[in-house]
């Protein structure tokens, strides 16, 4: 008959064995995945509340091969539009995020470990498009808004800028369109976190630009690109007639300047 120390002592070491086992198993998951560890831990956050607190229904994953990078754009109707995004990724997503936020003292540190783009406002940020460009040209995924603030009227879409368009043409990348339908918001930044939602996430086909290729720098090719990526995001929103509106023009002197600090610093 077996004492009870040796049971005891048998029982430590298979527990004990067991943690050893599961330590392994992170270890070696960690160093496989394309995340620090705190943007492991931030990610899983991220998906548990996705999941279960805005109950969210995922069609589609970003699909593209090893190493090619993309840009991805999405409908705005939540400042935590971006936490449905981060599940179909499966890797970093770059989201360009307004410079105030990022130099917040609490929610700065979160945003700067999942290596966010500060963006000024007001205006081209040109150092912020270089960094985009930079990222999604080198195999990574940068996104951002086309509507470039929250939608809160009526409206499917607002209209559109073309910083998406840009991007993906200077750093030769396809543009993979994505629709948010009932994300919660309720005025304030933070104020949705632990609302409950029903969210459906759609997924679509990554658009391929290489039929606006050379036309980076000119004002009506990123017009044209810009306007089929708005009508992409809303078929995926089931509205096949939807006519895009684009934000406004840029003055011809400010579009110049801005392709020419892209220009040299990108070639």
């Amino acid at each position: 008959m077996i004492s009870t120390d040796i049971v005891e002592i048998l029982a430590g070491c298979i527990l004990g064995g067991m943690v050893l086992v599961m330590v392994a198993w992170v270890v070696v998951r960690l160093r496989r995945s394309p995340f620090t560890p705190a943007q492991a831990l931030l990610y899983g956050l991220n998906y548990l509340i996705v999941r279960i607190v805005w109950r969210t229904e995922i069609g589609g994953r970003v699909s593209l091969p090893p190493g090619e990078g993309a840009v991805i754009v999405c409908n705005h109707r939540c400042p935590l539009d971006p936490s449905f995004i981060a599940p179909i990724a499966g890797r970093v997503v770059h989201w360009m995020v307004a410079r105030e936020y990022v130099e917040h003292p609490i929610l700065g540190w979160l945003l700067r470990t999942c290596e966010v783009i500060p963006v000024n406002r007001g205006g081209i940020d040109t150092a912020a498009t270089k960094l985009a460009i930079r990222y999604a040209r080198e195999g990574g995924l940068v996104a951002l808004f086309p509507e470039g603030r929250i939608n809160v009227t009526d409206r499917l879409l607002l209209p559109g800028r073309a910083g998406a368009a840009m991007i993906a043409l200077k750093a030769r990348v396809p543009v993979v369109p994505c629709y948010v339908h009932g994300a919660p918001y309720d005025g304030t930044p933070l104020g949705c976190v632990l609302m409950p939602a029903k969210v459906r996430l759609t997924v679509g086909r990554p658009i391929d630009v290489s039929e606006y290729a050379g036309r980076e720098n000119d004002r009506q090719g990123l017009e044209d690109l810009t306007k089929r990526i708005l009508v992409e995001i809303a078929r995926l929103a089931g509205q096949a007639d939807f006519q895009p509106e684009l934000a406004g023009r840029w003055p011809a002197r400010d579009l110049e300047n801005d392709q020419e600090a892209l220009a040299s610093g990108e070639s």
